[in-house]
C-alpha cells in the first residue's frame, strides 16, 4: 500500500514548485508543449544581392540603326551573344556568313557561290526565288490583318489552306490543325493519339528523328533522343528493317515479314491495350534515306489495325514532292495512315509552319471533346498565307513529277560515286532524296552517328564547302537533296562537286 506524503511537507513542496515559476515567467509549462501549435526554429531573412535590372537605353548600340554591319562585326557578335544547337557553339565560329540567295544558290559576304546540296535541312524546297504570288500574298496578310489568335477568330486563308490540304489527302483525312514546325506537329499528333485512343504508349524506330521537344525527342531513336528522353514517359522503341549491325535476311520480301513479325511480338507483351500510336517516318530522312521495303508499311497499317492501334506517317521532311510523290506515303501502295504531320516543304522554310492532319472519325472526337493541345501561333495567319501559296504554286508546276523526273540523274551520280569511291559503300536514290554511305579502310561506317567525328569526316566537311557545296552533313551520311526547282544541268555539277570533294576524302582514308 502506498505511503502518502505528510499533509504539511506536500503543502511547502506546492509552494516551492509555484515560487519557481513565479521566478521565471517566460518558460512554458512542458504540459503546454505537448500536442501545441508546431514551433519552427528562428529564422532571419536570406542575403539579398541587389543587381541593377532598369532598363537602360544607353546600352542600345546605334549600330544596330546604321547600315551592313563588317564581317569583324557579325563575328564579335556571334561570338558574345550567339547559341548553338545539336552541336557546341564553338565548333559554329567559322559557319559562312550568308548574305543572299539566288535559285538554287547562296552567295556568302564574301561573294563566295554555294550550291544547295540539301535545301538546307531538307526544307528549303522552292529555292531562294520567292514566287511573286508568294510575296503578295505575305505582303497582303500582313497589311490587311497581321495576326489572328487561332481560338478566337477565324480567317479566310486558314480555311482555305485546310481545305485545299484535306483535297490533297487521301480518303477522309479531312481535319486540320497548323502548328509552327515539325516537332509541334509530331507532339500535338501524339497528345491526339493519346486522347483519342485513352492509350499512352507510343512506338517509333530506333534510326529516327522526330523533333527536339521533350516529347518528341524521346520519340526520336537516333543520338539525339539521350539530351531529353528521361523527362517523357511511354516511348517504346522498335527496331527498324534497317538495323545498323546486323541483317534481318537477304531478301527485302523476307526483311518485311520478320521485322513485323518481332513488332507484333512486341506489340503483345506490351499489351496492345496500351498502346496508342505508331509514330514513324515514310521515308528514313536523317538517318540515311532509306525507303521501307515492299510490303513493310502494309504490314504497319495492318497491325495498327489489328490491334486498334492508331498510324502516324511522320511527313516533316518528305511530303509536299521530295520523294517524287506529293507524299512520302504514296510510295507504298494502299496504304492510308490515320495522321499525317509534315513542314519543311509545306512553306518551303520561307515560314515557320507545319500541319497536323486526322482522319474523320478522330475529328469527330474532338468536335465536342478539347483537342487538349494549343499554341498562340497555331493557324498564324501570315505563315497560313505563305504555305497556301508555295503550295499551290507546287501544284502548279508539278514539282513532284519533277523530282520524279530526275531520279534517274539522281541515280546515276550515287552510282558513279560509289563506283569510284573505296570510301563510299552504297547509295539510294528516291526522286530528289538521296544518301551515300561512308566506310573506313575496313569497309565499315567512317564513325557512328553520334560521333565523335572522324577526322576524315572533318576533311569532307571542308572539301565540301571548298567545292562550293552547302547544306546538311551527317556523317556517316552524306545526303543528296538539293531544292525541288533544281535543274538537270545543275544536279550534275552538284555531283561533280561531290565527286572531288570525296577524292579528298578518300585519301584521308587511306592515309588513316
Amino acid at each position: 500500500m502506498r505511503s502518502a506524503l505528510p499533509r504539511t511537507l506536500a503543502r511547502r513542496s506546492a509552494r516551492a514548485l509555484s515560487t519557481a515559476f513565479a521566478d521565471a515567467p517566460s518558460a512554458p509549462l512542458r504540459s503546454a508543449r505537448v500536442n501545441a501549435n508546431h514551433v519552427p526554429d528562428a529564422s532571419s531573412p536570406l542575403p539579398f544581392m541587389h543587381k541593377p535590372n532598369e532598363f537602360d537605353s544607353a546600352a542600345i548600340s546605334k549600330e544596330h540603326w546604321s547600315g551592313d554591319w563588317s564581317s569583324e562585326d557579325i563575328r564579335a557578335a556571334q561570338s558574345a551573344n550567339v547559341v548553338a544547337t545539336w552541336g557546341s557553339t564553338k565548333a559554329t565560329a567559322n559557319l559562312p556568313i550568308l548574305e543572299r540567295g539566288e535559285g538554287v544558290y547562296l552567295y556568302d559576304k564574301d561573294g563566295k557561290k554555294y550550291l544547295d546540296w540539301t535545301s538546307q535541312a531538307v526544307c528549303t524546297n522552292l529555292g531562294y526565288d520567292v514566287p511573286p504570288a508568294v510575296l503578295e500574298a505575305v505582303t497582303r496578310q500582313l497589311t490587311t490583318l497581321p495576326m489572328v489568335y487561332g481560338g478566337l477568330g477565324m480567317v479566310e486563308v486558314r480555311a482555305r489552306f485546310a481545305k485545299l490540304l484535306s483535297e490533297a489527302l487521301p480518303g477522309d483525312i479531312n481535319g486540320l490543325l497548323f502548328p509552327c514546325g515539325g516537332a509541334e506537329a509530331n507532339e500535338a499528333a501524339i497528345r491526339i493519339a493519346r486522347r483519342y485512343t485513352g492509350r499512352h504508349k507510343i512506338l517509333t524506330q530506333y534510326r529516327s528523328y522526330h523533333g527536339g521537344s521533350t516529347t518528341t525527342l524521346a520519340a526520336t531513336g537516333d543520338f539525339r533522343r539521350w539530351f531529353g528522353e528521361s523527362a517523357a514517359t511511354g516511348m517504346l522503341k522498335m527496331l527498324s528493317p534497317f538495323p545498323t549491325t546486323f541483317q534481318w535476311a537477304a531478301e527485302e520480301e523476307a526483311v518485311a515479314q520478320i521485322s513485323l513479325a518481332a513488332l507484333e511480338e512486341q506489340i503483345i507483351h506490351e499489351g496492345p491495350h496500351t498502346i496508342a500510336a505508331i509514330l514513324m517516318e515514310s521515308v528514313i530522312g536523317s538517318g540515311g534515306v532509306l525507303k521501307h521495303p515492299p510490303g513493310y508499311v502494309q504490314g504497319i497499317r495492318a497491325l495498327c489495325d489489328k490491334y486498334g492501334i492508331l498510324y502516324i506517317a511522320d511527313e516533316v521532311m518528305v511530303g509536299f514532292g521530295r520523294t517524287g510523290k506529293f507524299w512520302g506515303f504514296q510510295n507504298y501502295p494502299g496504304v492510308v495512315p490515320d495522321i499525317v504531320t509534315s513542314a519543311k516543304g509545306l512553306s518551303a522554310a520561307y515560314m515557320p509552319l507545319a500541319m497536323v492532319a486526322m482522319r474523320q472519325p478522330i475529328k469527330d472526337f474532338f468536335e465536342n471533346e478539347p483537342l487538349g493541345w494549343g499554341a498562340t501561333y497555331q493557324a498564324h495567319p501570315v505563315p497560313l498565307a505563305c504555305g497556301y501559296e508555295c503550295v499551290k504554286y507546287l501544284l502548279e508546276n508539278d514539282l513532284p513529277g519533277r523530282a520524279k523526273a530526275l531520279e534517274p540523274v539522281m541515280t546515276e551520280g550515287i552510282t558513279a560515286l560509289v563506283e569510284k569511291h573505296p570510301s563510299v559503300r552504297q547509295g539510294r536514290a528516291l526522286g530528289l532524296f538521296g544518301c551515300l554511305d561512308l566506310v573506313n579502310a575496313d569497309g565499315q561506317y567512317v564513325q557512328q552517328v553520334s560521333g565523335p567525328a572522324a577526322p576524315a569526316s572533318l576533311v569532307l566537311k571542308q572539301a565540301m564547302l571548298d567545292e562550293g557545296l552547302f547544306g546538311l552533313f551527317r556523317s556517316p551520311f552524306v545526303h543528296c537533296a538539293p531544292p525541288l526547282v533544281i535543274s538537270e544541268d545543275e544536279l550534275r555539277d552538284g555531283f561533280e562537286r561531290l565527286d572531288r570533294a570525296l577524292d579528298k576524302f578518300d585519301a584521308a582514308i587511306a592515309s588513316a
